[in-house]
């Protein structure tokens, strides 16, 4: 193809993509939309631009406005998490991480941290910033009926082999991490605590989950376009009011992990944030609302839903599990549903450890709240699961009835200025 035919290919299968998200059922955790107001900030000029440094501390000319956006920006960050520290520049949650990481360890250092087979993230492993930053890695026994670390047994671990630094947060993420328990070991022995919040960061932020910074980490990392949802990018915060060690957060992001950093993404992150300030509660809420909701309707249905026991969930996640382990019938199940209309990821649950081949669904529910879906409507996406999967229905009818149940719930709310949450499509 000519390159004038390359690109009107690409910018069609933007389009299809989109319509793709519109007229389904998008339950991928890590996963949100944008509010008019943040696509606004983010589709502007500010794309092209530079800003290396800190706000009134730059590298180039040409940023006095921007600095206005990042301090504006910087200063609600401390409030919607109460923090003394908050760096609002790194490019994704996983940047973050490997921010955090050179902030705190040295090359040879050890980390304990949640295995990739219990549901820590890929950057908390050997194959990521964990083996990038040269870290020896210990992980923590598991509990998979609470799916949450053994707590005795953690603690004695990190009392025993005196990590550096000690690794919260998961990638599932279902129940808050017993971390007041874990945070006092790790100090016990001279550990820096971190905690991982990418993807529950809205639900702390909101008030609903748990709130490291006051049960003992020393840093928390997150995404911003996750529970919390913003632009794709990161946050870097802590309540820690000692100068040297900002100092050394601050230049963990500039020079450490990131040059420019993606300006529009920025200023989007600072209108999410005034947005968050507003309505941030009640989204949280409403998210926690409609994941247990979620999790008790699958259940009904007849499907295998993780964590019976505490309830299936308390966040935005709900696990279930579709066959034997390693047996491939999570991807089955994702493949299945997709042509349903639903749209999933398959997981590792306990026990696997192919993950290209795992057991299980993670399902997240960020989006379907914030186009306006309530725990009423989680009975209606139970039972598209049960007709595509249990049922055995033909995928073609339950797409057809998804598309026009979702036809009902196309406006983007929690925010200042509602619209069209999948603007632009025909």
């Amino acid at each position: 193809m000519s390159a004038r035919e390359a690109a009107s290919r690409i910018l069609g299968a933007v389009d299809e993509s989109g319509r793709h998200y519109r007229d389904s059922l998008p339950m991928i955790a890590s996963e949100n939309i944008l509010s008019p107001l943040v696509r606004r900030a983010c589709d502007s000029d500010l794309h092209g631009r530079y800003a290396e440094g800190l706000p009134g501390k730059r590298y180039y000319q040409g940023c006095d406005d921007f600095d206005t956006i990042e301090e504006i920006g910087i200063a609600s960050a401390q409030r919607v998490f109460g923090c003394h520290f908050a760096n609002i520049q790194s490019t994704s949650g996983t940047v973050s991480n490997m921010a955090g990481l050179k902030a705190l360890a040295k090359p040879g250092d050890t980390i304990t941290a949640v295995s990739t087979a219990d549901g820590g993230h890929i950057s908390h492993a050997r194959m990521g910033a964990v083996g990038l930053r040269g870290l020896n890695l210990v992980t923590y026994p598991w509990v998979e009926s609470r799916m949450e670390p053994d707590i005795d047994a953690a603690a004695a671990l990190i009392r025993e082999t005196e990590p550096n630094v000690a690794l919260f947060g998961q990638s599932v993420f279902l129940f808050p991490t017993p971390l007041e328990e874990l945070a006092e070991a790790a100090h016990e022995v001279g550990a820096k605590v971190m905690y991982d919040a990418a993807h529950v960061l809205g639900l702390i932020a909101g008030g609903q989950f748990q709130d490291p910074l006051r049960e003992g980490a020393d840093v928390m990392t997150g995404s911003s376009h996750k529970t919390f949802p913003g632009p794709q990018g990161g946050f870097l915060l802590s309540d820690s009011d000692d100068p040297k060690f900002q100092r050394r957060l601050n230049s963990a992001i500039f020079p450490g992990v990131c040059s420019s950093y993606h300006l529009h993404h920025v200023a989007g992150k600072a209108v999410a944030l005034a947005e968050f300030e507003e309505f941030g509660s009640d989204y949280a809420k409403d998210i926690i609302a409609n994941a247990r909701a979620l999790g008790a309707a699958l259940a009904a249905e007849g499907f295998e839903v993780m964590a019976e026991e505490r309830g299936y969930t308390a966040s935005h996640q709900v696990l279930t599990r579709h066959g034997e382990a390693d047996s491939g019938a999570g991807r089955d199940a994702a493949t299945l549903l997709e042509e349903a209309g639903i749209i999933t990821n398959m997981n590792m649950l306990p026990g696997d450890t192919k993950a290209m081949s795992p057991s299980g669904l993670r399902l997240g529910v960020p989006e379907l709240t914030r186009v306006g879906m309530r725990p009423d409507e989680m009975q209606d996406v139970a039972r598209f699961f049960a007709r595509a999967l249990l049922s055995e229905e033909d995928p073609k009818t339950v797409r057809t009835d998804v598309t026009e149940f979702k036809s009902g719930f196309q406006t983007v709310h929690y925010c200042f200025e509602s619209g069209p949450a999948y603007p632009g499509l025909a």
